[in-house]
Protein backbone atom coordinates (compact mmCIF):
# COMPACT_ATOMS: atom_id res chain seq x y z
CA UNK A 1 0.00 0.00 0.00
CA UNK A 2 1.28 3.33 -1.06
CA UNK A 3 0.80 6.34 1.44
CA UNK A 4 1.62 9.96 0.28
CA UNK A 5 -0.14 13.44 -0.42
CA UNK A 6 1.58 14.12 -3.43
CA UNK A 7 -0.89 12.50 -6.18
CA UNK A 8 2.37 12.55 -9.14
CA UNK A 9 4.45 9.94 -6.49
CA UNK A 10 1.78 8.17 -6.15
CA UNK A 11 1.21 7.84 -9.39
CA UNK A 12 4.78 7.48 -10.46
CA UNK A 13 5.04 4.50 -7.09
CA UNK A 14 1.74 3.19 -8.47
CA UNK A 15 3.52 2.62 -12.20
CA UNK A 16 6.90 1.47 -11.02
CA UNK A 17 5.71 -1.42 -8.75
CA UNK A 18 2.81 -2.43 -10.61
CA UNK A 19 5.62 -2.63 -14.01
CA UNK A 20 7.13 -5.74 -11.51
CA UNK A 21 4.04 -8.22 -11.44
CA UNK A 22 3.34 -10.63 -10.90
CA UNK A 23 6.39 -10.51 -8.36
CA UNK A 24 4.43 -7.03 -6.48
CA UNK A 25 1.81 -5.06 -7.13
CA UNK A 26 -0.17 -1.87 -5.25
CA UNK A 27 -2.90 -3.29 -3.07
CA UNK A 28 -4.15 0.52 -2.56
CA UNK A 29 -3.31 3.90 -1.86
CA UNK A 30 -3.54 6.60 0.99
CA UNK A 31 -2.98 10.64 0.67
CA UNK A 32 -4.37 11.06 4.08
CA UNK A 33 -3.75 9.65 7.88
CA UNK A 34 -7.27 8.20 7.95
CA UNK A 35 -7.49 6.71 4.48
CA UNK A 36 -4.06 5.11 5.47
CA UNK A 37 -5.88 3.99 8.78
CA UNK A 38 -8.32 2.45 7.11
CA UNK A 39 -6.61 0.83 4.19
CA UNK A 40 -4.20 -1.10 6.37
CA UNK A 41 -6.80 -2.53 8.54
CA UNK A 42 -9.04 -3.76 5.55
CA UNK A 43 -6.42 -4.53 2.62
CA UNK A 44 -3.09 -6.01 4.93
CA UNK A 45 -1.04 -5.34 2.53
CA UNK A 46 1.99 -7.32 2.94
CA UNK A 47 4.43 -3.60 3.09
CA UNK A 48 3.28 -0.33 3.56
CA UNK A 49 5.78 2.50 1.52
CA UNK A 50 4.71 5.59 3.11
CA UNK A 51 5.87 9.26 3.49
CA UNK A 52 6.85 10.56 7.26
CA UNK A 53 4.84 13.85 6.47
CA UNK A 54 0.91 14.12 4.81
CA UNK A 55 -0.30 17.83 4.52
CA UNK A 56 1.82 18.60 8.11
CA UNK A 57 0.59 15.36 9.97
CA UNK A 58 3.18 13.47 10.75
CA UNK A 59 2.52 9.96 10.27
CA UNK A 60 5.17 8.73 12.32
CA UNK A 61 2.44 9.33 15.63
CA UNK A 62 0.11 6.56 13.82
CA UNK A 63 2.78 4.06 12.62
CA UNK A 64 1.91 1.20 15.91
CA UNK A 65 -1.99 1.83 14.81
CA UNK A 66 -1.16 1.06 11.12
CA UNK A 67 0.99 -2.06 11.74
CA UNK A 68 -2.05 -3.14 14.13
CA UNK A 69 -3.10 -5.76 11.94
CA UNK A 70 0.16 -7.64 12.48
CA UNK A 71 0.74 -8.32 8.59
CA UNK A 72 2.10 -5.25 7.31
CA UNK A 73 5.81 -3.89 7.59
CA UNK A 74 6.26 -0.63 7.40
CA UNK A 75 9.10 1.47 4.40
CA UNK A 76 9.22 4.84 4.88
CA UNK A 77 10.03 6.73 1.85
CA UNK A 78 11.09 10.52 3.32
CA UNK A 79 12.23 13.71 1.84
CA UNK A 80 13.21 14.36 5.78
CA UNK A 81 16.62 13.40 7.00
CA UNK A 82 16.25 14.64 10.67
CA UNK A 83 17.76 11.61 12.46
CA UNK A 84 15.76 11.83 15.56
CA UNK A 85 12.89 11.83 14.02
CA UNK A 86 13.84 8.95 11.53
CA UNK A 87 15.09 7.51 14.55
CA UNK A 88 11.35 7.39 16.19
CA UNK A 89 9.91 6.25 12.83
CA UNK A 90 12.27 2.76 13.24
CA UNK A 91 11.46 2.45 17.44
CA UNK A 92 7.55 2.82 16.46
CA UNK A 93 8.27 0.16 13.70
CA UNK A 94 9.43 1.28 10.77
CA UNK A 95 11.76 -1.76 9.24
CA UNK A 96 13.61 0.35 6.99
CA UNK A 97 13.88 4.23 5.63
CA UNK A 98 14.57 5.30 1.96
CA UNK A 99 15.28 8.81 1.04
CA UNK A 100 12.68 10.01 -1.81
CA UNK A 101 16.40 10.59 -4.18
CA UNK A 102 16.86 7.10 -4.39
CA UNK A 103 16.73 5.09 -7.82
CA UNK A 104 13.64 3.40 -8.84
CA UNK A 105 15.88 -0.12 -8.39
CA UNK A 106 16.35 0.99 -5.01
CA UNK A 107 13.32 1.35 -4.43
CA UNK A 108 12.20 -2.47 -5.62
CA UNK A 109 14.89 -3.87 -3.87
CA UNK A 110 13.85 -2.28 -0.49
CA UNK A 111 10.54 -3.42 -0.87
CA UNK A 112 11.51 -7.09 -1.83
CA UNK A 113 14.07 -6.88 1.44
CA UNK A 114 11.38 -6.24 3.77
CA UNK A 115 8.78 -8.22 2.52
CA UNK A 116 11.10 -11.02 3.09
CA UNK A 117 11.49 -9.83 7.03
CA UNK A 118 14.80 -8.36 6.32
CA UNK A 119 15.61 -4.38 7.25
CA UNK A 120 16.51 -1.79 5.00
CA UNK A 121 18.75 0.97 7.03
CA UNK A 122 21.80 3.02 6.19
CA UNK A 123 24.92 2.59 8.10
CA UNK A 124 24.38 5.54 10.35
CA UNK A 125 20.46 4.96 11.47
CA UNK A 126 21.46 1.23 12.13
CA UNK A 127 24.47 2.26 14.44
CA UNK A 128 22.63 5.22 16.16
CA UNK A 129 19.36 3.77 16.58
CA UNK A 130 20.19 0.09 17.90
CA UNK A 131 23.46 1.28 19.51
CA UNK A 132 21.46 3.38 21.83
CA UNK A 133 19.50 0.14 22.44
CA UNK A 134 22.50 -1.84 23.18
CA UNK A 135 23.60 1.14 25.16
CA UNK A 136 20.59 1.32 27.35
CA UNK A 137 20.87 -2.72 27.80
CA UNK A 138 24.72 -1.21 29.34
CA UNK A 139 23.30 1.05 31.51
CA UNK A 140 21.27 -1.85 33.23
CA UNK A 141 24.10 -4.22 33.58
CA UNK A 142 27.39 -4.43 34.13
CA UNK A 143 30.04 -4.66 31.14
CA UNK A 144 30.07 -7.75 29.13
CA UNK A 145 32.84 -9.53 31.12
CA UNK A 146 36.18 -10.40 28.76
CA UNK A 147 34.89 -14.15 28.78
CA UNK A 148 32.26 -13.65 26.60
CA UNK A 149 35.04 -13.07 23.92
CA UNK A 150 37.35 -16.09 25.58
CA UNK A 151 34.43 -18.14 24.60
CA UNK A 152 34.19 -17.87 21.03
CA UNK A 153 36.15 -20.40 19.30
CA UNK A 154 38.73 -18.57 16.03
CA UNK A 155 35.96 -20.17 13.70
CA UNK A 156 33.26 -18.09 15.08
CA UNK A 157 35.40 -15.40 15.42
CA UNK A 158 36.18 -15.91 11.72
CA UNK A 159 32.12 -16.42 11.60
CA UNK A 160 31.52 -13.07 13.18
CA UNK A 161 33.76 -10.80 11.01
CA UNK A 162 32.28 -12.44 7.65
CA UNK A 163 28.26 -11.84 8.88
CA UNK A 164 29.41 -8.07 9.88
CA UNK A 165 31.61 -7.94 6.29
CA UNK A 166 28.20 -9.04 4.74
CA UNK A 167 25.75 -7.86 6.60
CA UNK A 168 23.62 -7.25 4.03
CA UNK A 169 23.43 -10.75 2.56
CA UNK A 170 21.22 -13.85 3.57
CA UNK A 171 23.19 -16.89 5.71
CA UNK A 172 23.36 -19.26 2.20
CA UNK A 173 25.76 -15.79 0.95
CA UNK A 174 27.66 -15.81 4.35
CA UNK A 175 28.40 -19.93 4.35
CA UNK A 176 29.33 -20.07 0.67
CA UNK A 177 32.28 -17.04 1.70
CA UNK A 178 33.44 -19.26 4.62
CA UNK A 179 33.69 -22.17 2.16
CA UNK A 180 30.89 -24.43 4.69
CA UNK A 181 26.89 -25.36 4.26
CA UNK A 182 24.27 -22.88 5.40
CA UNK A 183 23.09 -25.95 7.97
CA UNK A 184 26.47 -25.56 9.61
CA UNK A 185 26.55 -22.07 9.59
CA UNK A 186 23.56 -21.62 11.52
CA UNK A 187 24.85 -24.00 14.30
CA UNK A 188 27.85 -21.93 14.42
CA UNK A 189 25.47 -18.40 14.90
CA UNK A 190 23.36 -20.48 17.21
CA UNK A 191 26.48 -20.92 19.99
CA UNK A 192 27.80 -17.05 18.84
CA UNK A 193 24.29 -15.66 20.05
CA UNK A 194 24.40 -17.92 22.87
CA UNK A 195 27.68 -17.05 24.09
CA UNK A 196 27.24 -13.13 23.58
CA UNK A 197 24.04 -13.30 24.15
CA UNK A 198 22.77 -11.93 21.72
CA UNK A 199 18.93 -12.77 19.82
CA UNK A 200 20.23 -12.47 15.85
CA UNK A 201 22.37 -11.69 13.49
CA UNK A 202 21.37 -8.03 13.52
CA UNK A 203 22.00 -8.20 17.75
CA UNK A 204 25.62 -9.77 16.87
CA UNK A 205 26.57 -7.12 14.03
CA UNK A 206 25.60 -4.33 17.12
CA UNK A 207 27.61 -6.06 19.65
CA UNK A 208 30.70 -7.37 17.69
CA UNK A 209 31.28 -2.71 16.62
CA UNK A 210 30.49 -1.53 19.97
CA UNK A 211 32.66 -4.20 21.34
CA UNK A 212 35.41 -4.38 19.08
CA UNK A 213 35.82 -8.20 17.70
CA UNK A 214 35.86 -7.01 13.73
CA UNK A 215 37.99 -4.04 12.59
CA UNK A 216 36.89 -0.63 11.36
CA UNK A 217 37.57 -1.64 8.09
CA UNK A 218 35.36 -5.13 8.07
CA UNK A 219 32.28 -2.21 9.53
CA UNK A 220 33.24 0.12 6.57
CA UNK A 221 32.50 -2.16 3.93
CA UNK A 222 28.65 -3.25 5.27
CA UNK A 223 25.73 -3.38 2.92
CA UNK A 224 23.16 -0.99 2.61
CA UNK A 225 20.62 -3.46 3.37
CA UNK A 226 20.68 -5.42 6.46
CA UNK A 227 19.47 -9.01 6.78
CA UNK A 228 17.90 -9.82 9.79
CA UNK A 229 18.30 -13.79 9.61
Amino acid sequence: MLVDDHQTMLWGLHTLIDAERPRMAVAGTARTCAEALAGAAQLRPDVILLDLDLAGVSTVEFLPELLANGVSRALVLTAAHDPDLLDLAVRRGARGILHKEVTAEQVLKAIAKIHRGELWFDADTMERVFGQMLGWRRALRPEPPAEKHAALTARERAIVSAAVELSGSANHEVAQRLFISEHTLRNHLSSIYRKLDVPNRLGMYVYAIRHGLVQPDQAGRRHEGFNER
